[in-house]
């Protein structure tokens, strides 16, 4: 079974052990597994009412194992340390499998080779999600404590897309989303729709499309895509959104930035990835 080390920083000092587990939002569960679990600091056994001081080594085991096949190809890694790792998703691939796609050659089986590379058991644990056609920053998470954390973190993305024709302002884009009921897997403006909130920057016009920057303040199924064709704009390549396909083949959306803060070193952490190539080539 895989162990985590945290070292004790001067906030958490003078907190039980238990408390320090609590600080991270630990379902009660995974709280009483540990009240359970054999737990070393500074390399000796201690219990769970032991009072950590700054600088100690916190040794804890995972209550999970590896849980996916893995699939043998490079991750492009855009950061790592002992807890977290962020890679550039490339397109045309899955996340992970689902129940309407049940496939072992997603995002999620490759780090599970890279994982046992290492010589890791960890499972696999991801909270930042992206279209099949989408590329940019995915996070994978590899404790338990880190997992608990950023389940409550707000992340910060910027994408970068090319959209149809020429924009001429930056605009907010306010509209409700639902489910389109006569095509299967497509979304759509509806006034029975759930909330949905898209800003847009401008970054470059060319001769029949545009640069832009996007942030989004909610997580809508398509929600980028369904509100840019909504005004007439919609993604290069986004044949499903009526988006021109006759300079690219594939929706033009890429996950530029993630901004986060560390869950264990409690930093500020702002991490970037390349624009593919296809899109690279147009700007």
């Amino acid at each position: 079974m895989q162990t985590y080390r945290y070292k004790i920083l001067k906030i958490d000092g003078g907190k039980s052990i238990l408390e320090y587990l609590s600080s991270f939002d630990l379902a009660s569960s995974k709280l009483d597994y540990y009240k359970k679990a054999k737990i070393t600091v500074n390399g000796n056994h201690e219990k769970i009412d032991y009072i950590l001081k700054e600088n100690d080594i916190l040794e804890l085991p995972d209550y999970k194992e590896l849980d996916i096949k893995p699939y043998n190809k490079k991750l492009d890694i855009l950061y790592e340390d002992d807890y977290i790792l962020l890679v550039n998703k490339p397109k045309n691939i899955l996340i992970h499998s689902d129940d309407n796609q049940n496939v072992d050659n997603t995002l999620a089986n490759m780090v599970a080779n890279y994982y046992i590379s290492k010589g890791w058991n960890i499972p696999i644990r991801y909270l930042s999600r992206l279209d099949k056609d989408t590329t940019g920053v995915i996070m994978f998470i590899k404790d338990p404590l880190s997992l608990a954390k950023l389940s409550e973190e707000r992340f910060k993305k910027t994408y970068l897309a090319l959209v149809s024709g020429k924009m001429d302002k930056d605009i907010v884009i306010n509209k409700p989303i639902g489910r389109n009921r006569h095509i299967n897997g497509k979304y759509r403006v509806s006034e029975t729709g759930k909330p949905a909130l898209t800003r847009v920057h401008i970054k470059k016009v060319y001769k029949n499309y545009t640069l832009i920057e996007v942030k989004i303040e909610t997580g809508r199924t398509h929600q980028i895509r369904v509100h840019l064709s909504s005004i007439g704009h919609p993604l290069l390549g986004d044949e499903l959104y009526n988006g021109n396909i006759n300079i690219l083949k594939t929706p033009a959306l890429h996950s530029y930035s993630l901004e986060f803060k560390h869950p264990i070193m409690y930093n500020n952490m702002v991490i970037f990835a390349n624009m593919p190539l296809e899109m690279r080539k147009l700007v």
